[in-house]
């Protein structure tokens, strides 16, 4: 039997892009319907590390990130649940002359919007951290950054956008999108049938073929940083630390164990289905954490896992209106980034769709900014293996 639905807004993706935008479009009293194929957030906004971060992000992004930290510091009352939210700070450090250059720069970027983020050098660093290694002589402290447990985040929005009025499908993949007068009509594997004269895609690290079916391909790839952590240990570690060179990037949860995080990432399996971790890279990973902070040279990792995350190669996610197909709105490609942004996203794509206003922050992230760039192009981060 077929399950027809009829909605204002039918979104297609679990994540936290997807999730959020419903739940505000909800909240304004649109009849929303959101489809995940799999399981809510149960793909890269579980399998990132948590980062809550208002520190070394792009001039561009952050309205948004400041305006999503805000969402994220009131995400109880949001949802109505909790996520293991800490305000633990966020520690840069750098060890070479380039990564120290780009610590000023991000430290000055950070100030220029209002954000707190403090250098540290020398005996005044390892003073206030002394769990680093000697020979790293400069830093820089941002204590509004935070961070959250990504495997409960994504849930607590989907169930607060159900008591929000909104209907959510797992186990719904969406075989089928026509536009059609007035909108979409949509159908699932498993039956459903859904008409709705607006379509969100957010589709995560999939959303490319969903945009090329409208006639706007984009160059995205699907890739996952090697991550890992520890049994659990004294708890010493009370900042998030990062390198800037992007090597490290680790914390210590409250039950001891260890979080890490690093590049290069490794890109993901054709078809996107998975992503591995190399052994190289966990041994890597431990090498560059134990150069980094020496009291963890022992510790024993436990588990070894990476996720599937969309990257567009200015690492920026797309964000907006279609430029092909009215009523198609795009929220994806958050490129290891869009954790933290993601409340931000889903309330201003809300607003935009619901046509309240302008919605300065989302300019430059539309998709025609792709137009004609099927292919991947340009310079590739450092942080990611090379293109095969």
């Amino acid at each position: 039997m077929i399950a027809r639905h009829e909605s204002d807004v039918v979104v297609i993706g679990g994540g936290l892009f997807g999730a959020f935008t419903g739940l505000f479009l909800a909240r304004r009293g649109l009849r929303v319907t959101l489809f995940e194929r799999g399981l809510i957030g149960a793909e890269a906004s579980a399998t990132n590390f948590g980062n809550l971060r208002l520190h070394g992000r792009s001039a561009r992004q952050y309205p948004l990130s400041i305006r999503a930290q805000a969402l994220w510091e009131s995400y109880e009352a949001l949802t109505g649940e909790t996520c293991e939210i800490e305000r633990t700070g966020h520690l840069y450090f750098a060890r070479s002359d380039e990564g120290a250059q780009t610590l000023r720069h991000d430290v000055a970027t950070a100030q220029r919007f209002g954000v707190t983020s403090t250098l540290l050098e020398g005996d005044q660093l390892h003073a206030r951290y002394p769990f680093l290694a000697a020979d790293i002589a400069l830093a820089a402290f941002s204590p509004r950054s935070a961070v959250a447990n990504p495997r409960l985040s994504t849930p607590p929005v989907a169930r607060a956008l159900q008591r929000a009025g909104g209907q959510v499908y797992e186990q719904a993949e969406v075989t089928a999108v026509e536009a059609v007068s007035g909108g979409f009509v949509l159908q699932t594997r498993q039956g459903h049938r859904c008409a709705a004269p607006v379509l969100v895609n957010a589709a995560g690290a999939w959303s490319g073929a969903l945009a090329a079916q409208f006639g706007e391909a984009v160059p995205m790839f699907s890739a996952g940083p090697p991550q890992f952590v520890t049994e659990p240990l004294p708890y010493r570690l009370h900042p998030s630390v990062h390198m800037v060179e992007g090597d490290v990037i680790v914390r210590q949860i409250a039950r001891g164990n260890i979080i890490f995080s690093g590049y290069p990432r490794t890109h993901s399996q054709p078809g996107g289905a998975v992503t591995h971790v190399p052994p190289f890279k966990t041994l890597r990973g431990m090498q560059m954490l134990a150069r980094a902070i020496p009291m963890l040279a022992r510790a024993e990792v436990i588990r070894v896992w990476s996720g599937v995350e969309g990257y567009l190669p200015d690492m920026l996610p797309v964000i907006g209106a279609s430029s092909t197909t009215p009523g198609l709105f795009h929220a994806f490609g958050g490129s290891g980034g869009g954790f933290q942004i993601a409340p931000a996203v889903g309330e201003a794509l809300a607003a935009l769709i619901a046509g309240e206003a302008e919605v300065p922050m989302l300019a430059g992230y539309g998709i025609d900014r792709f137009a004609g760039a099927a292919e991947v192009s340009g310079k590739i981060h450092r942080e990611f293996d090379a293109l095969a």
